[in-house]
């Protein structure tokens, strides 16, 4: 290998080793595809591929990321946390810096950490199809590795090219396929990351192809892609590429169709209560389409559902704390929307967490001698959080100390739970197909009027929609929050609705609960405070975010994004 290719793979896909056959050695994992054992790396490796039998093996490996901490955790946050829907839970001076939009490139945080793995599992997919025609694989076995190595391609893909690629100055994010030589990886990137949404959808039409429907996997092979997966990220390529073509809309609906459309077993719907949705139980309900599973068991999985609960948590569980919604998502919602109250606990509200149950914030009144009331908050019920408000949405696992070892892993530095951290569901599904519909058809198109009742009626809400814009980014909004791969960022990006990233945020002052607000009767008002100050944003340089400056180093050809 020359050092102009080292140079290339560790400024874009940082960690990958290629033999000259062309043959990837890369991390595998054994038959449990939730636990990450590595192969050796090196020259011990170079016969891997003589056997197709290793070919699964390679496969089971490719979502390895998903027990990154910086991935499916903290560092895909991070850039949804500059979003109006949450602030930095914990003082973290890296955050606050993406957060008030005066990151730079070498920012440490470990958002950045999301390039390198991404055009890892790029180049793991790279050369799985690569494997398939050298070794001549056919039969279920070429369905399986080809299906999973196209749609863990096009995710990585979908995982990156939203946040550092425009339609304008910037362009896409470097293309890498199975078809590109070593010696032109490094090369300009693409005019428009119209080209990556292409790619995207390509890639989740071939792994469409080869993939099984849900009825067709049997039960331990859940939580792996299937059909549906791969429409549905390719509908959400399409979505995202819309705000620089129109005509991407047509292929929403078109991708939407295909699962709308499913009959059978492998009919999606939404589950009736929202209030239990979000349970290991109900992880492959009709609503499943894609998660990434985790392990009670082990440290494998996604952190992200602890990492997103109270700091400490409340002396019973190290939970870490780090993101924090804001009264104005908050206040987002109706009164009596149920998805308030399956995902957000302000003053008042009940929280029951390792047999804790309680009132968040709730004070003990009593009197002095002089019969002045004293107002006290117990620490069991204080919040940790700078606007007082907790996100309970994952919190199910951690419902009680008796789920150790059955729904959560009972170490604190990895919070790994059986609870599966949704990608896509069906309501996602609904929603991408009405917002279609309303900006190609107009407001008020009757088949996205229907579809934004279903998500209302489901809420509790009355069935009065009028398909507007302005619904369909509230439902969005409040049906999706705090949600992987469906940040509200992205969607503000999408509509240019900056102004919204401008203003102060806001939590509540706990020193008002049961004085101006009766938490009994629901009757009063939450008096807010400022926990974040307005914010200066610049859609010039702003929209995207840069490219980290360890990449940028490693490549001769690869261009940071303007302003960074």
């Amino acid at each position: 290998m020359t050092p102009n290719t080292k140079s290339i793979l560790s400024g874009l896909c940082a960690g990958l080793i290629l033999i000259g056959s062309g043959s990837l050695i890369t991390s595998c994992a054994d038959s449990d595809f939730l636990n990450h054992e590595p192969y050796a790396n090196g020259d011990t490796n170079k016969d891997f591929y003589k056997d197709p039998n290793n070919l699964r093996l390679a496969v089971d490996a490719l979502n390895r990321f998903t027990s990154e901490e910086g991935t499916t955790g903290r560092g895909y946050m991070w850039m949804e946390n500059a979003s109006d829907n949450c602030i930095t839970g914990r003082n973290q001076a890296e955050a606050a810096q993406i957060k008030n939009f005066t990151m730079d490139a070498n920012n440490g945080r470990d958002w950045n950490e999301n390039w390198d793995r991404m055009y890892q599992v790029i180049s793991s997919a790279n050369e799985l199809i690569k494997a398939v025609d050298n070794l001549h694989v056919d039969g279920e076995l070429r369905d399986y590795v080809l299906g999973n190595a196209y749609f863990y391609r096009g995710m990585a893909y979908l995982w990156l090219a939203p946040w550092h690629g425009d339609d304008g100055p910037n362009g896409g994010i470097p293309i890498i396929t199975d078809k590109t030589p070593v010696s032109e990886m490094d090369t300009e990137r693409p005019k428009s990351v119209l080209e990556n949404y292409d790619l995207i959808i390509s890639d989740m039409d071939q792994a469409a192809a080869h993939l099984p429907l849900f009825s067709q996997q049997s039960e331990d092979q859940y939580g792996r892609p299937w059909k549906a997966a791969a429409w549905g990220l390719a509908a959400r390529a399409a979505l995202y590429a819309s705000q620089f073509d129109a005509k991407y809309y047509d292929k929403v609906i078109e991708y939407c169709d295909k699962i709308i459309q499913l009959s059978g077993v492998d009919k999606r719907s939404l589950y009736p209560d929202f209030s239990t949705l979000f349970t290991a139980k109900n992880n492959f309900s009709s609503e499943y389409i894609f998660s990434f599973l985790g392990s009670a068991t082990a440290a494998a999985g996604p952190k992200w559902h602890g990492m997103s609960f109270q700091n400490g948590g409340f002396g019973r569980f190290n939970t870490w704390g780090y993101f924090c919604p804001t009264a104005e998502l908050y206040e987002a919602y109706e009164e009596g929307d149920v998805r308030r109250q399956a995902s957000f606990a302000g003053p008042g509200d009940r929280v029951v967490f390792m047999d804790l149950d309680f009132k968040l914030g709730e004070p003990e009144i009593s009197k002095d001698k002089q019969g002045k009331e004293i107002r006290t908050i117990d620490d069991k019920r204080q919040p940790s959080t700078p606007a007082n408000i907790l996100l309970t949405k994952w919190i199910s696992p951690y419902r009680t100390t008796d789920n150790a070892g059955k729904e959560f892993f009972n170490n604190g530095n990895f919070m790994c739970t059986t609870l599966g951290m949704v990608v896509l569901r069906y309501a996602d599904i609904l929603l991408m197909k009405a917002e279609a519909l309303i900006w190609t058809k107009g407001e008020g198109n009757a088949e996205a009027v229907s579809i934004l009742n279903q998500i209302r009626t489901r809420a509790g809400l009355s069935s009065n929609s009028q398909g507007t814009k302005a619904e369909l980014k509230q439902e969005r909004r409040c049906e999706l929050a705090f949600e992987f791969l469906t940040p509200r960022w992205l969607d503000l990006m999408r509509w240019g609705d900056f102004d919204l990233l401008e203003q102060p945020l806001h939590g509540f002052d706990l020193n008002y609960y049961g004085k101006t607000y009766d938490p009994t009767t629901g009757k009063g008002e939450k008096k807010l405070i400022e926990v974040w100050p307005a914010r200066k944003f610049n859609p010039a340089v702003n929209k995207v975010f840069p490219i980290p400056q360890s990449a940028i180093d490693g490549s001769k050809h690869l261009k940071q994004n303007v302003g960074y």
